[in-house]
């Protein structure tokens, strides 16, 4: 593959400014990848762990033993591993079902979350199977234009009613840095020295193995993520994962299949020899998704883009803000990530009113497994301030050539500076 020399040019400086923050990442995949070694030894994996289930699944010894490396891994009590989530926003929906009650109320202290649980939330009754329809009320809490919590209104806002605190780690569509693990600890501390029994739920979608630490280390009650994004190491076919206390992921598995039933069925479709490997992997492949937004951060600041993370910032998520001054950009850059891909590199994504989005979205998403944004991926709402969202990459050399074709593909266009 040719590349343009002045592109080219721009890639070589790039990579000469992160050469240290590559071995910063290397020295984090080491100790990841070492967590979870020891876990499997610490349960003893073996090979007859990867062996199915059928029906019920009772007596799944794999099964049970994929929930303690994990609850190990992410430093927690238990652990609820599943390929029967279908996507994040299941997982968490099923997360705040279960600790949540009518009459409680959920106060996100992180302002308005991602726009998929706009519906979980409710709008109103509206026989949705909402939390509004089980007289759940919800609130939540501006960030300061900082992006820092709003420390006063937090305190105003947390009534004795209040159930479960809401934090989002990742940025989501939102221009504000993620949430570092001790920032979050910060909150934490912060919420329970004014309700001790308040349950802190963190969602970790994108964060997993990007710190030496997850939020379960540093007090969360409840966490909740994907198998498609990072730790399903990019071959978890599907599901999600719940972590934290356990009297807590107990009752997020009654919501899972039934009470009184929880997580001691369930068969796991042949998916939990992927389960383990995928984590196996996970460390190591968060770390080349990390170069690879650290790259997209360098090579577009050069041009004079606003990114955020910038390229030497810490990093707490696989997500790399770009900021376009017209649609026409964003669109461009989307389609430029789609022609980098393996598969379904000739698909021109368009934007298209997505489900569960407010606003129209464009994603490019040339992975094998569908929706994996461990994978190389990219995304934006057609909406003012005009901000992709690239993620992904389970090799940078493919994060790279991603940003070298999205270049290519602006500079075709004359829109590139």
């Amino acid at each position: 593959m040719q590349v343009h020399p002045k592109i080219q040019a721009i890639a070589d400086e790039a990579e000469r400014l992160i050469e240290g923050r590559f071995k910063e990442i290397e020295r984090l995949i080491d100790t990841n990848q070492w967590k979870v070694i020891e876990a499997f030894q610490k349960y003893k994996v073996s090979d007859y762990h990867f062996s199915g289930s059928t029906g019920y699944g009772y007596n799944d010894r794999g099964r049970e033993v994929l929930d303690l490396v994990y609850a190990e891994v992410f430093g927690a009590e238990a652990a609820l591993v599943r390929p029967h989530f279908v996507s994040g926003t299941h997982t968490i929906g099923t997360a705040l079902f279960g600790v949540l009650r009518p009459g409680d109320k959920l106060l996100y202290i992180t302002g308005r979350p991602y726009d998929t649980l706009h519906n979980i939330i409710g709008r109103g009754k509206d026989g949705s199977g909402s939390l509004a329809d089980f007289d759940i009320s919800y609130g939540e809490v501006a960030l300061q234009e900082s992006g820092t919590p709003d420390w006063d209104e937090i305190a105003r806002c947390l009534t004795p009613d209040t159930r479960v605190i809401g934090i989002q780690r990742s940025r989501g569509y939102d221009w504000r840095s993620s949430f570092t693990v001790e920032q979050i600890g910060e909150m934490i501390r912060f919420v329970k020295a004014i309700k001790p029994d308040v349950i802190v739920f963190v969602d970790n979608c994108y964060g997993e193995f990007t710190e030496a630490l997850e939020p379960t280390q540093v007090g969360a009650d409840l966490i909740a993520g994907s198998l498609i994004k990072n730790p399903g190491g990019g071959i978890a076919p599907s599901g999600g994962y719940i972590t934290g206390k356990a009297e807590f992921v107990e009752k997020a598995a009654y919501r899972l299949t039934a009470p009184g039933i929880g997580g001691e069925v369930g068969a796991m479709l042949g998916t939990t020899r992927s389960l383990f490997q995928g984590l196996f992997l996970a460390p190591h492949l968060v770390g080349q998704a990390v170069k690879g937004s650290v790259f997209a951060a360098a090579v577009f600041e050069q041009l004079g883009f606003e990114t955020r993370p910038r390229y030497l910032d810490v990093r707490t998520d696989l997500i790399q803000a770009i900021r376009f001054t017209e649609a026409e950009h964003l669109i461009a850059f989307v389609q430029g990530i789609q022609k980098a891909s393996a598969v379904d590199a000739h698909v021109v994504p368009e934007p298209w009113a997505m489900p569960g989005y407010d606003d129209p979205v464009i994603m490019a998403a040339g992975t094998f497994i569908q929706g994996g944004s461990l994978e190389l991926s990219a995304d934006a709402p057609i909406r003012k301030p005009y901000t992709a969202y690239m993620q992904g990459g389970l090799t940078y050399s493919h994060a790279k050539l991603g940003v070298f074709k999205a270049l290519e593909n602006m500079q075709s266009r004359n829109i590139l500076p």
